[in-house]
């Protein structure tokens, strides 16, 4: 038997080593049980794949974003296994990992139960033990229409071969542009075939590899994703390298759904979602338009000291405008069908950028005004499938903190490196501070409008910006907008999860469709860079995160009620309202709770209602010109002035400090 040479990559180290002919990657690293895969030559491998002269072969851990990936894969092929064992008649759609976990559609007669979770649950637990062998087999593409003919979907998916990745959300995970291959799950005694599933791999060596699993949920999906298509049963799981690591999972889910903003608008009186108006349109209540009044007045505040000036536009517009700025070929699905009037379409409006477009436009610019920084709160309106609508997170309308920046290109990155620095200060104001950057680019497809020059120069530029943050700095080949490359600030809330916020993008070519320019200090014609820039993102969105942020426990100068007054009995409650006046002369928010509840009672309500001062007087206050505090986390400050009570809160409002 002939040897090959292979080289094994461990981080930085490389070994050559000389194993013979039919050598697997397993062998290469025997008794190490938290390997699961290999990566050679940049290709993911299972473990029973033989190396080959020359191969450079880099183990893929367990706990590896690869090696989760590889885990919840091959978990959702167990429960599609299960599910097909205890329900016959299902069909198979698509099972990919996702985001701590997995799903898998089938097409049923009748959706999941609960109880059908616990029974497929309980299946799975017992494939697992039995301790199936994943086994890969190439097939020809009429070898698996024969072998799949009873699978509709996944006959599909063959058909879709070479288009995989855009044919549904997940469906790369079962076919690409390659080979066709299908997994067989082989009894591990008698090699027997106990199932089987179209599926590029790579996957576990076995069932027993699964250390840590939970299905969580049932819902409606449809097939690749249009509501043309059938309606699916979509089983979400997810699987964890040890059982801890489960269990934490599982706790920060409840913790998270503590936190949920939708629950906690409801709870705190907020906002609501009314039926008639339709899917992601909210309306604030008077608590949470007080919220989002202080939100925008303290960003308004900050914009004029840094040089904005504020600008309104409409709602809506003439189809021209969007077929100008390309939003019309590029972003038509994410807009609301036109409106005909006078025998012309019109369009809700679904970005600000064009009209700010006219408002330069609307007269000559000279090099002196640049830059010019255009900012609006301006509301609009995308369509949002329903699937994806959720609560003011991705919503249907919303209001975009939106400016664009029109600047020299000598101006350009002075202006990026304050405009990050702006962005990131304001952000830590509202009291989010763990950020990392994320720079998106093009890549070849044909989605992006532009010379390659100018991408290039665009891309530089955000580049260099962000470097200066001294932030670490993660790429996102393809995700850009079709105009231009982005940085987005990447931002971690209370309990570890990262949000999307601000976005700052370099576009050379809006102001060259618009035929934007400007007088240049030698008299002639130039065209100006533009920088889009959305804080917030939306109003809307960062409300939710914040509000998930804080629990609901808001700082001082933004709780819709920043003190309410307890009196000990009714004989408290004129004094009370007396400290109340000169609170509110002062312009904070203070109530009384003058209701015929128990003092008890009351507090609880004020903890409920997370309101961050407490506010308690009885005849000992009163004789001493007092007042007592209660915080929220239950301790408590007796006999202050009223004047000292009403300063520490002012103090709390002026610094922006929780309490």
């Amino acid at each position: 038997m002939s040897d090959v040479r292979v080289i094994i990559q461990r981080d930085s180290e490389r070994e050559e080593r000389v194993v013979t002919t039919g050598t697997t990657a397993a062998a290469l690293f025997d008794g190490d049980r938290s390997i699961v895969a290999a990566r050679v030559g940049g290709q993911l491998k299972d473990l029973a794949y033989e190396v080959a002269e020359g191969d450079e072969v880099e183990p893929v851990e367990i706990t590896s974003q690869d090696g989760l990936d590889i885990l919840r894969h091959s978990t959702a092929h167990v429960m599609a296994q299960a599910v097909q064992e205890l329900f016959p008649e299902a069909k198979l759609g698509i099972g990919p990992p996702i985001k701590d976990g997995f799903y898998y559609d089938f097409d049923v007669e009748t959706p999941f139960h609960p109880d059908d979770l616990k029974r497929i649950e309980k299946k799975m637990q017992e494939i697992i033990k039995r301790g199936q062998k994943f086994s890969r087999r190439p097939v020809t593409d009429e070898a698996a229409r024969e072998e799949l003919a009873a699978e509709p979907y996944k006959l599909e998916l063959i058909g879709l071969k070479g288009s995989a990745a855009e044919a549904a959300e997940g469906a790369s995970a079962e076919v690409g542009a390659g080979e066709l291959t299908i997994y067989d799950n082989l009894d591990a005694k008698s090699g027997e075939l106990c199932w089987k599933d179209l599926c590029r791999g790579p996957h576990l060596p076995t069932t027993r590899n699964i250390p840590a699993f939970k299905l969580m949920r049932s819902a409606a999906a449809y097939w690749r994703g249009s509501e043309k298509n059938p309606q699916l049963q979509r089983i979400y799981g997810t699987a964890w390298p040890t059982k801890d690591e489960l269990k934490a999972y599982l706790d920060f889910l409840v913790e998270a759904e503590k936190r949920d903003h939708r629950k906690l608008g409801s709870e705190l009186d907020l906002f609501s979602f009314p039926d008639e108006l339709g899917s992601g349109l909210a309306v604030f209540h008077p608590k949470g338009g007080i919220i989002r009044r202080e939100m925008e007045a303290y960003s308004r505040k900050r914009h004029e000291e840094a040089g904005y000036e504020f600008v309104n536009t409409p709602h809506i517009t003439k189809a021209k405008l969007f077929e100008t700025s390309g939003h019309l070929p590029h972003y038509m699905e994410g807009m609301f069908p036109p409106m005909e009037f006078e025998g012309q379409d019109y369009y809700l409006k679904a970005m600000n950028c064009p009209m700010h477009n006219l408002i330069f436009r609307a007269r000559g610019r000279s090099y002196r005004e640049l830059p010019l920084r255009l900012f609006e709160f301006g509301t609009v309106y995308r369509y949002e499938k329903s699937g994806v609508v959720h609560g003011l997170t991705r919503a249907r309308g919303f209001t975009q903190d939106d400016s664009h920046i029109y600047c020299t290109r000598e101006q350009a990155p002075d202006e990026l490196d304050s405009l990050l620095t702006f962005v990131l200060d304001l952000l830590r104001d509202y009291g989010l501070s763990d950020f990392y950057l994320e720079l998106s680019t093009r890549d070849d497809s044909d989605k992006f409008i532009g010379s390659d020059e100018q991408w290039a120069e665009a891309t530089d530029l955000l580049r260099q910006a962000a470097e200066k943050q001294g932030l670490e700095l993660v790429m996102d080949p393809g995700g850009a907008a079709y105009y231009g490359p982005k940085i987005s600030v990447q931002a971690k809330d209370a309990i570890g999860r990262t949000w999307q916020m601000s976005t700052i993008q370099v576009d050379f070519n809006q102001p060259a469709r618009f035929e934007l320019e400007y007088t240049a200090a030698d008299g002639s014609r130039q065209q100006p860079i533009m920088l889009h820039r959305a804080l917030f993102g939306s109003i809307e969105r960062f409300f939710a995160v914040l509000l998930e942020h804080y629990a609901g426990a808001f700082p001082v100068w933004l709780a819709p009620v920043q003190a309410v007054g307890i009196p000990i009995g009714d004989s408290h409650v004129p004094y009370l309202e007396e400290f109340t006046a000169e609170a509110k002369a002062k312009g904070l928010r203070v109530e009384v709770d003058s209701s015929s509840d128990r003092m008890q009672k009351k507090i609880r309500n004020a903890q409920r209602a997370k309101i961050p001062f407490m506010i308690i007087a009885g005849d000992d206050d009163m004789a001493a010109g007092a007042v007592s505090f209660r915080y929220r986390d239950g301790s408590q400050k007796n006999g202050i002035p009223k004047a000292e009570a009403i300063a520490e809160i002012l103090d709390a409002v002026e610094r922006r400090i929780q309490v």
